[in-house]
């Protein structure tokens, strides 16, 4: 009989039979199977190379930082600069929040590194945040931390890390 992982076919006048492995990305788990159909597919979050698998035991989950978006895949593709992915045999990857970035492949998000004084945009399609002078007004820690709102009774200049007192004689009423 035709072994598992395949199918076999037919070839010639004198019938001789040819196996025929499934293809990467899929298995077989039965014996005596003469059709490509019975090669069943692995699932989408999962990934197989091998070539005649005949178990679904090939069909390994993606590993945090990468994904297989389709059934039947043969590698489980790391995720693009910008996104994330931190669970086992996920089909999608999540888009980096503000003020954090993630390199190719990457199963978290890393603080961005900005200086103090600057603030990290969204995350660019290069994975890498963009550092911006903290504007007036506002106080930027620098890292990952969003701009602050100076509080009543203090003002920052521009690209500055924190909210100084008013000076005498002068005032800054917004919160």
């Amino acid at each position: 009989p035709c072994p598992k992982g395949g199918s076999c076919n037919e070839v010639g006048a004198a019938t001789s039979m040819v196996w025929e492995p499934c293809p990467a990305g899929s298995f077989n788990p039965s014996d005596g199977s003469n059709s490509s159909a019975a090669c069943e597919t692995c699932p989408a979050g999962t990934a197989s190379a091998m070539r005649g698998a005949g178990s679904s035991d090939t069909c390994a989950p993606c590993r945090p930082g990468t994904v297989a978006a389709e059934e039947r895949s043969e590698i489980c593709e790391p995720c693009a600069q910008g996104y994330y992915q931190n669970a086992v045999g996920a089909t999608e990857c999540i888009r980096c929040a503000a003020g954090k970035f993630c390199p190719k492949g990457s199963s978290l998000e890393l603080d961005a590194q900005c200086d103090p004084g600057t603030y990290a945009n969204l995350t660019d399609a290069d994975g890498d945040p963009e550092c911006f002078a903290c504007p007036a007004g506002l106080s930027c820690a620098g890292g990952g931390a969003a701009p602050a709102v100076c509080s009543p009774g203090t003002a920052a200049k521009p690209a500055r890390d924190k909210c100084a007192m008013c000076g005498v004689g002068t005032h800054q009423p917004y919160a």
